[in-house]
């Protein structure tokens, strides 16, 4: 009993979109998995961190589809810091409500565990809908906000599952990534520029949680190593978290 009470101790979020890349606070374990009956779609508007009101961007939410399989990060959330941080990052600002899913780790050894999903739905503020992938790669490729351009968002996240997730391959991912590069080769656009200059100050490598690893299967999975944190001049972190809350994520 005692162990299964340390167990649930301790609160994962799910990252499928920025998060992969640009967590933006401090967390403890981190895993690398998949949950189940939801695929990925960039059906939810943005008009905070990728797009302005006039002109909204689109970022990718979660849509139920029987058999559908979502691969990305699940962190462990560490003191209400990191919560407040993820309510107003996500709910506050990016019009997404939250529901508890299971998380299943890719490492066979570990077991699957519920997990905090941040998801987007036609009900929400902001939401933008179905549209043919070649219309969507037009918005990205004209929409830009406080936290950076449109297109930064949908390259870092597509260039992290290839890099880190490859077998969670996600066809409607990919297909918007490859319109988007030829957009900007047709348009002579400057990528360097569009990708601005990315997350600064990775994290350190995080300590998977113990409850991850029970004591006979300790050492069997490789840490992740997390991607780096959110860009420190962005509007989440200077104008919408208070003066305590950003001392204690160390900005």
């Amino acid at each position: 009993m005692a162990g299964q009470q340390q167990e649930t101790r301790s609160l994962w979020v799910f990252g499928y979109g920025s998060l992969c890349w640009m967590p933006g606070f401090q967390f403890g374990g981190s895993a690398v998995g998949y949950i189940q009956d939801y695929v990925r779609r960039f059906w939810q508007g943005n008009t905070t961190h990728r797009g302005t009101p006039s002109q909204p961007g689109r970022v990718a939410t979660l849509v139920e589809e029987e058999e559908g399989c979502t691969w990305g990060v699940a962190y462990e959330l560490k003191g209400e810091a990191a919560l407040e941080y993820l309510e107003k990052r996500e709910v506050a600002l990016g019009g997404y409500n939250t529901t508890v899913v299971t998380f299943f780790p890719r490492d066979p050894s570990l077991t699957p565990f519920p997990v905090l999903l941040f998801i987007a739905t036609p009900s929400s503020r902001d939401w933008a809908g179905q549209a043919p992938l070649h219309e969507i790669a037009t918005q990205v490729i004209g929409c830009s906000g406080p936290s950076g351009h449109n297109v930064e968002y949908v390259l870092r996240l597509a260039e992290f599952m290839r890099e880190h997730v490859p077998e969670g391959y996600d066809e409607h991912l990919a297909t918007l990534d490859s319109l988007i590069r030829q957009r900007i080769k047709q348009h002579n656009l400057c990528l360097k520029t569009l990708m601005g200059d990315g997350p600064s100050d990775p994290t350190p490598s995080p300590t998977p949680a113990p409850h991850l690893h029970p004591p006979h299967q300790q050492g069997n999975a490789a840490p992740f190593q997390p991607p780096a944190q959110e860009r420190r001049d962005t509007f989440q972190y200077s104008t919408k978290l208070p003066p305590k809350k950003l001392r204690c994520l160390n900005v």
